[in-house]
């Protein structure tokens, strides 16, 4: 078997140039345009190992089937189901419930895999270790080939990477100045800041009129901001909070709900569901949509219909979250190839 380059690893998009960025968009919307049937043996005799920590539907499937199309095989694994119990920290005892330490798992599935994609949500206890990555960044120091986040405490890439192309296919390429609104929803538990973060920065890079809206005190992460800020001002686009849906909507292109939970979380978990129980009227409805230029509307889903968007909006013509969800099949075979060297990424 040959000998693969050192491992590429997929951690997010802003620690990848834009050169880079944007062969991974053009080849999703290539694989796009092959359709969900084009298969190939691009990847024959790798291998793939898939490590779920935490729910997932649509980043497993089709992860899954991007590495079988590609001519791949793919193993998933759902941790504490039919797998040991893991162990994080380092320096512990293990005398307790977990039987195997990360070291040894991923060191172990290193040596059978060509990559591993793994999903690890934030603890939404500890800030600064959900910011900082912590338990991503232990799956990636002991790893020997690359790693895939499927989503992590803070970044999404796979999905960042099918929105996008998701956009630039639905607005024919033209998306620089274009407004794309990040609002916020309500839902009955408080999300991690994952997808939002991810969609801000996605937005920020192709250049658009970003505005997030919230209600006060859901305020993304500084670091974040700062990044969209810098990466829209490079693009020539920008980005702006308001704390109104109505002023949020107008005029814009694209509508991307999202719910996720203040950093109360993290200090006052009862404070903050008090706090999210106030705006249970932040959803996206008819009325806000009519305010927009025929924006479409998008949600990474799952979705809660009638809570985070209503019925009448999901299920007119201007939605097109499931045209958005098509897209991960696309964003991850290119995801692949980009990690694997495989053309046109490497000769």
């Amino acid at each position: 078997m040959e000998e693969l380059p050192p491992p590429r690893h997929l951690i997010d998009w802003q620690y990848i140039d834009d050169d880079t960025w944007q062969r991974c968009l053009t080849r999703t919307l290539e694989h796009y345009r092959q359709g969900k049937h084009a298969w190939s043996q691009a990847a024959r005799h790798r291998s793939l190992g898939l490590l779920f920590f935490n729910p997932s539907l649509r980043t497993r499937t089709s992860m899954e089937l991007a590495a079988v199309q590609l001519g791949a095989h793919a193993t998933t694994l759902v941790a504490g189901q039919g797998t040991w119990q893991i162990e994080w920290r380092d320096g512990v005892v293990m005398d307790g419930p977990a039987a195997e330490h990360i070291r040894e798992a991923i060191g172990v599935l290193s040596e059978y895999y060509d990559a591993l994609g793994v999903r690890v949500f934030a603890s939404q206890t500890d800030y600064v270790q959900d910011r900082d990555e912590v338990l991503l960044r232990a799956i990636v120091r002991a790893a020997t080939v690359p790693v895939i986040n499927l989503e992590s405490a803070f970044y999404h890439p796979c999905q960042a990477l099918a929105d996008a192309a998701t956009i630039l296919e639905h607005l024919g390429g033209a998306v620089q100045g274009r407004r794309f609104v990040l609002s916020w929803a309500y839902h009955p538990r408080p999300l991690p800041m994952a997808v939002p973060n991810s969609a801000l920065l996605m937005a920020a890079r192709l250049g658009m009129e970003v505005v997030v809206a919230h209600p006060p005190g859901f305020e993304l992460d500084e670091g974040v901001m700062a990044r969209a800020q810098a990466d829209a001002a490079a693009h020539g686009g920008r980005v702006t909070v308001v704390h109104d849906q109505a002023e949020a909507f107008e005029g814009a292109a694209i509508v991307y709900a999202k719910s996720w939970g203040s950093r109360l979380l993290y200090t006052a978990p009862d404070d903050e569901a008090a706090l999210r129980a106030q705006h249970r009227h932040w959803r996206v409805t008819p009325e806000l949509m009519a305010r927009t230029r025929q924006a479409a509307f998008m949600h990474c889903l799952p979705v809660r219909r009638n809570v985070v968007v209503d019925d009448a909006v999901l299920d007119s013509p201007q939605a097109i979250h499931l045209k958005q969800a098509a897209f991960r099949l696309y964003a991850q075979k290119a995801i692949l190839e980009y990690v694997w060297h495989l053309p046109p990424f490497d000769p």
